[in-house]
């Protein structure tokens, strides 16, 4: 029985065998191909990448054709250095580093030697690529910008370095990819798919054709159009207002969360990151520390609000019940607390209530209310973890989630802060410790998304939709539901409309009724933020911060924006002018207030800026 089995094993063995050998000469062509394709070259065909539009369908973003040489290492033969290096225009030094680089990458697969030749390039060398075996040129397209704004937005593509393509197999070298901005996040969506052409080769290296009459090439897919929520005529306007001057602009549609106008100033035209020009001009953006223009302020600076968040104030003290609209306090030019403490205020008709608190800015009526805010609970730990929940619910204190790729989650302090900072319980602190945070002033720190989100939330009258910049995308789309899905804040929609009238009156009769727009209806809040830095190891207090927020019209809100502008003294100076025109220019496309837009477009913050250059440099959130 034994003897039996072996021999059942042995033919069983030889029948597989025969049978894999059969398969392997006559029915599989894999290793003829395989064999084959050492004579042949795979070309790789690019496609156009997605167009982007803006809101209104006005085109931003298009392609222009580019043309790249390209070197396979292990097919270069007895090179011409000399002759291939004054065809190119390049040092010898110069190719040599880039055929090592690409060796280094792989000596099979193709990398850039020259990237991005125009037309003219192309045409003269074209006709001699034949002599140098192992080069050939492969066409792409480079993007064709058709505005010089919305760089932040917008972002910009270069060659994906090796961390990338050693995460994804999808990129080679000399691939292009989405750096920042809408081409970051969508990268994906806007890049389509590669197409690859199989190029049959003489043992001269020259085209005979398509491989097998391109049975195996495959078609390049074109990637995605996509519409993004920006205005760009509202774009465009944000960056020539903010000209000479630094800060962030944010414009949001209150009733869904899409962004009219992300601007963020120092900018730079985004046709500066493109061609053989690209590298050099990124450096020197890159290495620009004091205007810092690859730095989006709107997404990434964090300020303190100053008297904006006096309105979260008031509105937690009436939910919290610690006051009703017309509870009033004596101001008598400021606000008494702790031991000797005092924090100064402008002259106002008495006694104050929540309504003249908001458009006369009040220290002391929002003073008094923070701290009995706090005081309401057993400890100033429980106090402090109630008005943060309060505050975080109005989208402060988190990266808001928005679909691009960068952000900053600002701070709304906690009870176990403070315990760290005043060593508790070693050391006992009171409301009066952080009573700063009334006004917007003490440890809150936001961003321009942040407030702008916060206003939108109050013109809704007690929730907003997470900010986002993409509108549509070519064919079937639907966007993610935390952009169509509403942010409930813990306030009663009863609470708001006390707020929103004194917000409607700081332009009637309050901090900003010389920045009336005539015929429109615009709920606002004026803010300074103070602004340090340090010079020669010393804290030195600069020029405040200007802070503007608002919403219009009043009771059919369009357009909710903040506006921060660095150094710009206090909120109406220079804030509070470019948002009346921001709204006005939104909401008509023409401008009546034209001695706002004179009085900025005119007006300009550089000499302020230059200040701190004499010490350290200067650093936006100390």
């Amino acid at each position: 029985m034994r003897k039996l089995l072996i021999y059942i094993l042995v033919i069983v063995t030889g029948v597989v065998f025969s049978a894999r050998l059969l398969y392997l000469q006559v029915f599989d062509s894999s290793l003829k191909i395989r064999s084959e394709l050492n004579a042949v070259s795979k070309v790789y065909n690019f496609p156009q990448r997605g167009f982007i539009y803006d809101r209104n369908g006005d085109l931003l973003v298009s392609n222009q054709p580019s043309y790249d040489v390209m070197v396979i290492p292990n097919d270069v033969k007895q090179l011409d250095t000399l002759a291939f290096c004054n065809l190119l225009s390049i040092s010898k030094e110069e190719l040599d580093n880039r055929l090592q680089r690409a060796r280094v990458y792989s000596p099979r697969l193709p990398s850039v030697v020259l990237p991005q030749l125009t037309k003219e390039e192309y045409a003269h060398l074209q006709e001699s690529m034949y002599r140098f075996p192992g080069f050939y040129i492969q066409k792409r397209s480079l993007r064709d910008y058709q505005v010089s704004h919305s760089a932040n937005v917008l972002g910009f593509i270069a060659e994906a370095n090796q961390r990338i393509i050693a995460q994804n197999p999808y990129y080679q070298m000399g691939d292009l990819i989405g750096i920042q901005g809408v081409e970051k996040q969508y990268e994906e969506v806007l890049r389509g798919q590669k197409g690859v052409s199989y190029i049959q080769k003489d043992r001269f290296n020259r085209a005979l054709g398509p491989y097998k009459d391109g049975m195996y090439d495959t078609l390049p897919v074109h990637g995605k159009d996509i519409w993004l929520t920006i205005d760009t005529e509202l774009q465009a306007y944000g960056e020539l207002l903010m000209e000479n001057k630094r800060g962030g602009i944010v414009a949001i549609e209150p009733k869904t969360g899409e962004i009219l106008a992300l601007i963020t100033a120092p900018s730079y035209d985004p046709a500066l990151l493109v061609g053989r020009q690209r590298s050099k001009n990124y450096t020197e953006l890159y290495y620009d520390s004091i205007a810092k223009p690859l730095y989006d302020r709107g997404l990434l600076a964090e300020y303190p609000p100053g008297s904006t968040f006096k309105m979260l104030t008031g509105l937690i003290a009436l939910q919290e019940g610690i006051v009703d609209e017309e509870d009033s306090f004596y101001c008598n030019r400021g606000f008494s607390y702790g031991r000797g403490a005092f924090m100064g205020c402008h002259v106002h008709d008495n006694p104050v209530n929540l309504h003249l608190a908001v458009y006369e800015s009040c220290n002391t009526y929002f003073g008094s209310v923070y701290r009995r805010i706090i005081d309401k609970y057993d400890t100033p730990q429980e106090g402090v973890a109630m008005w943060g929940k309060h505050v975080r619910s109005f989208g402060l204190g988190n990266f808001l989630g928005n679909d691009l790729p960068i952000g900053r989650p600002g701070k709304v302090p906690t009870a176990d802060y403070y315990n760290k900072i005043y060593n508790y319980p070693q050391r006992k602190w009171f409301s009066s410790a952080v009573i700063s945070n009334a006004i917007g002033q003490g440890e809150v720190i936001t961003t321009p998304i942040q407030l702008a989100t916060m206003t939108a939330a109050i013109a809704n009258r007690g929730y907003y939709y997470t900010p986002h910049v993409l509108k549509a995308v070519e064919g079937n789309f639907s966007k993610d539901s935390i952009y169509t899905t509403p942010n409930i804040t813990s306030i009663d929609p009863k609470y708001f409309e006390p707020v929103i009238e004194g917000m409607f009156d700081v332009y009637n009769k309050g901090t900003a009724k010389y920045l009336q727009v005539p015929g429109i209806e615009i709920c606002g809040k004026t803010g300074t933020a103070e602004n340090f830095t340090r010079i020669e190891g010393k804290r030195v207090q600069l020029t405040d911060h200007s802070i503007f927020v608002a919403f219009a019209p009043k009771d059919d809100p369009k357009i909710a924006i903040a506006v921060f502008v660095e150094n710009g003294y206090w909120g109406g100076r220079y804030a509070g002018r470019i948002v009346g025109l921001m709204i006005e220019k939104y909401l008509r496309g023409e401008i009546t207030r034209k001695d706002m837009e004179n009085w900025i477009l005119s007006n300009s913050l550089e000499e302020e800026y230059a200040k701190p250059l004499s010490g350290e440099p200067f650093k936006i959130n100390q």
